[in-house]
């Protein structure tokens, strides 16, 4: 019994890598063009190179999906819209969004524009993804962690969103959107197209305090995402697209790839649901492959959904190296090797301890035995025996690669906007002509100089006007209707005169285009719906801590509110424990506001609950669930955390309009930039995060649990008891802790903390009142900093030049300025 099976989508990052994606049999295309996506380098493609896409794509009966997925700086803007425009101009089907206030403005310049969210957006959960719908997005593309009961729950809340999930490719250890690591340690954000892979690197796990090493490899360098086992249950749970990772990749791997799943998704469009034999995986493991993992469709990975060993493409591993005889090595294979293959050889302890590798130039087969093949190769350099042999390249897969898309055209024919024409006349009177583009969308009236005069000959008629007309060239307009019947009958006009005409149309209704598109952008720009904020006039102090007694102590030194992040780490404390300390606080006049977590899936839901109960305020970095807690006119007071990445004013509007109280800005802003966005607002209804540790990655795996090679959730002996401060070194010595949260996730802990007290005249300057400081690490100077924070605000509040050297006094020189002075 045949089946429907979800769209193929197949990444590219230069013209010949979508003619692969066609000549495989994708569905649908997504790429990006010259800036504003999240690739900054070796994956772009110009606008014409785009054209010509989206001629091929739409000749293939494909559609073109445009990655338009960064944060968008306020004065960005402008000039993203623009570009966007040109993109729809050259055909494309839709834009995939990260930014939540570019996704309102789409909807506003572009409202026929399809629009993804990306999974940039970190939508995980049902709450998520009808934010997401009821701000204008067709489709989501959800969270690489969700699992299919998560899957089956979204698709069950929110029906008429279509879902998109990632199948095959590079996976991101960490929440896509929740990564501020690579931002951290250099200018390259992962949420503006610049990640500089700090999960890559090498790292060691230590306990902080006894410095005993607990593991050490490539601990947060996740395996490559291979879900071929899982397709079948994708596709019931009710994902309509499946998506390749892979817009930096060649070619020959989109071809090999595409090719793959189109096999295997073809084969369940028929009825046969088996999942595909290792025989017809091994062209996607040998493509590239930093070995592979079912990612979360099977439930929570464990040690071995990182690569540990390499970070890099391994390729198959074919068999061991023998020996040598004089000039040739001899290995034993599981599948032949080739003149051209390229060769790695690793270490039998693991490529850490030795690996080598060349192409081969000369080989030839010895003998089979047991299933084995045995050759001798003419190598570069030694190696010795019992030496795993590795095919990095196969230069026959290759080949087919190329092979498969080389009769797919490198141009497609021209899409053309219709327009139709009505001509008007009399004789002596002026030709009139009315253009009009497909729907009434862009009209335009010309008029000869000349006036029509009677025929001697042949008079004006559909057939001649048509001829002339239609000579539409290197222009992006076709003709379609020529309405005559207001023209009178047997009349003449020169050539010369109706190619005027021609020209004349053609012009004003591009022009008329780009600057109608112009009016409309700068319109929608100013136009942000600034909402009404409480107006604060004395400044606020916010210490968001982990421990009871540090609320109270950051209370006693000048905090006026304490966020209390009690999902931070294990064990939470009892109910009754922080119901007293709200109690507490409210009688020195002191808010206690609960931290939820930025990450809530389904199944977490229950153990959130009991705490939302409390009836505190809030503030939470899930999008969702700020939507669905401080929803006006009943809602709660809700701040939204900077997590939710507002990074220009309509972000903030539309998080204002989902009814937060306040917003912390994204830590990826600069103090200027933070300006930029409250402008509107004059600095209230903000926060800045001004003192403390960011959490510079949100991992739902746990480095610890895979140290022990333990199952995720059942080993909380070793976060509660054995080792409860963990920490991460980087091969330049910074350290990252580590803190398993509530759900057993890692956030992973910036190395230094962050401290803004330099820049606090100028943030007072822009309005801002309330500053948020976050303790989050055994042993934070939680007093001390409170202290010359509250301080610095006094002296602000009266006029007084406040001292800055008291935070610095605390924090000596283990501290960053963060971004408030460096830009990504």
């Amino acid at each position: 019994m045949s089946r429907p099976v979800p769209e193929l989508l197949a990444p590219a990052g230069s013209l010949d890598a979508v003619r692969a994606a066609l000549g495989n049999g994708a569905d649908a295309i997504y790429l990006g063009v010259d800036k504003f996506n999240a690739r900054d380098e070796g994956a772009q493609l110009t606008l014409d190179d785009l054209e010509q896409s989206c001629r091929l794509a739409h000749a293939y009966g494909a559609r073109i999906y445009l990655t338009f997925n960064i944060l968008f700086k306020p004065a960005e803007l402008h000039d993203a819209l623009q570009h966007l425009g040109a993109c729809i101009d050259r055909g494309i089907d839709a834009a995939i969004v990260q930014d939540l206030g570019a996704v309102r403005l789409i909807t506003k310049i572009y409202p026929g524009l399809e629009i993804h969210g990306s999974t940039q957006m970190t939508v995980h959960d049902e709450r998520g993804a009808r934010v997401l719908r009821d701000l204008g997005c067709d489709r989501v593309v959800l969270a690489r962690e969700n699992t299919l009961d998560d899957i089956r729950t979204i698709r069950r809340a929110v029906p008429e969103l279509v879902l998109e999930s990632f199948v095959h490719g590079a996976l991101c250890i960490a929440y896509s959107g929740q990564c501020y690591m690579s931002g951290m340690i250099s200018e390259r954000s992962a949420n503006r197209g610049s990640c500089a892979q700090s999960c890559r690197k090498d790292y060691v796990l230590a306990d902080t305090a006894s410095g005993a090493e607990l593991d050490r490899g490539y601990l947060i360098s996740a395996r490559d995402l291979g879900a071929w086992e899982h397709l079948a249950e994708i596709a019931d749970a009710g994902i309509h697209t499946l998506k390749v990772e892979g817009r930096k990749k060649k070619p020959e791997y989109v071809a090999t790839v595409t090719h793959g799943y189109r096999e295997f998704l073809d084969r369940l469009a028929a009825g046969d649901s088996r999942p595909p034999t290792p025989a017809e995986v091994q062209p996607l493991v040998q493509i590239f492959s930093r070995g592979f993992t079912g990612g979360m469709y099977g439930g929570r990975a464990g040690r071995d959904y990182v690569t540990r060993t390499q970070p890099d493409n391994r390729g198959a591993v074919l068999g061991e190296v023998i020996g040598r005889e004089k000039d040739e090595l001899i290995v034993s294979v599981s599948q032949p090797i080739e003149r051209g293959d390229g060769l790695g050889f690793e270490h039998p302890e693991g490529p850490g301890k030795g690996n080598r590798g060349f192409g081969v130039r000369s080989v030839r087969t010895i003998g089979r035995q047991h299933g084995k093949v045995r050759q001798a190769i003419q190598p570069a350099e030694d190696i010795p025996a019992g030496w795993i042999v590795v095919r990095s390249a196969e230069a026959a897969l290759l080949t087919r690669a190329r092979e498969s898309f080389a009769a797919v055209p490198s141009t497609g024919k021209p899409e053309r906007t219709r327009v139709d024409v009505t001509a008007l006349g009399a004789a002596g009177e002026p030709l009139t002509l009315i253009c009009r583009t497909r729907g009434g969308a862009d009209e335009v009236t010309v008029k000869s100089t000349t006036a029509l005069a009677p025929a001697t000959q042949h008079g004006l008629d559909e057939e001649r006007l048509r001829a002339q007309l239609g000579r539409l060239g290197e222009t992006s307009f076709t003709l379609g209707d020529v309405d005559v019947s207001g023209l009178a009958k047997d009349l003449f006009i020169p050539i010369s005169i109706l190619n005027e005409l021609r020209r004349e149309a053609s012009g004003i209704l591009l022009r008329d285009r780009h600057e109608k598109r112009d009016r409309a952008i700068d319109e929608a720009i100013a136009g942000v719906a600034v909402q009404s904020v409480a107006p604060e006039s004395q400044p606020r102090l916010v210490a968001e801590v982990w421990r009871l007694e540090d609320a109270l102590l950051a209370a006693e030194a000048g905090a006026g509110e304490i966020s209390l992040d009690l999902f931070l780490r294990h064990p939470m404390p009892p109910v009754a424990r922080v119901k007293h300390l709200a109690t507490e606080l409210s009688q020195r006049g002191v808010t206690l506001r609960l931290r939820t977590p930025t990450i809530v899936r389904p199944a977490d839901r229950k153990l959130v609950e009991k705490w939302l109960a409390l009836g505190t305020p809030l503030v939470s970095g899930h999008l969702g669930m700020v939507a669905e807690l401080a929803a006006p006119p009943q809602g709660r007071d809700v701040v939204a955390d900077y997590a939710v990445n507002v990074f220009n004013q309509h972000s903030a509007a539309e998080v204002f309009r989902l009814g937060a109280r306040r917003i912390v800005l994204s830590v990826e802003l600069t103090g200027e930039e933070m300006a930029q966005v409250a402008a509107p607002w004059e600095g209230q209804g903000f926060e800045v995060f001004a003192y403390g540790r960011p959490e510079g990655m949100t991992i739902e795996h746990c480095v610890l649990s895979a140290a022990f090679d333990r199952q995720v959730a059942t080993c909380r002996d070793l976060c509660v008891q054995k080792h409860p401060n963990v920490a991460l070194t980087d091969p330049a010595g910074y350290v990252f802790p580590v803190a398993t949260d509530y759900a057993c996730r890692n956030r992973l802990l910036h190395s230094r903390p962050v401290d803004g007290s330099a820049y606090l005249p100028e943030l007072w300057r822009a309005g801002f009142r309330t500053y948020r400081l976050v303790f989050n690490v055994p042993g934070d100077p939680v007093a001390r900093v409170t202290a010359a924070y509250r301080a610095a605000l006094d002296a602000l509040a009266e006029g007084r030049a406040p001292d800055l050297g008291e935070v610095r006094a605390v924090t000596g020189r283990e501290y960053t300025r963060g971004h408030f002075a460096r830009a990504v």
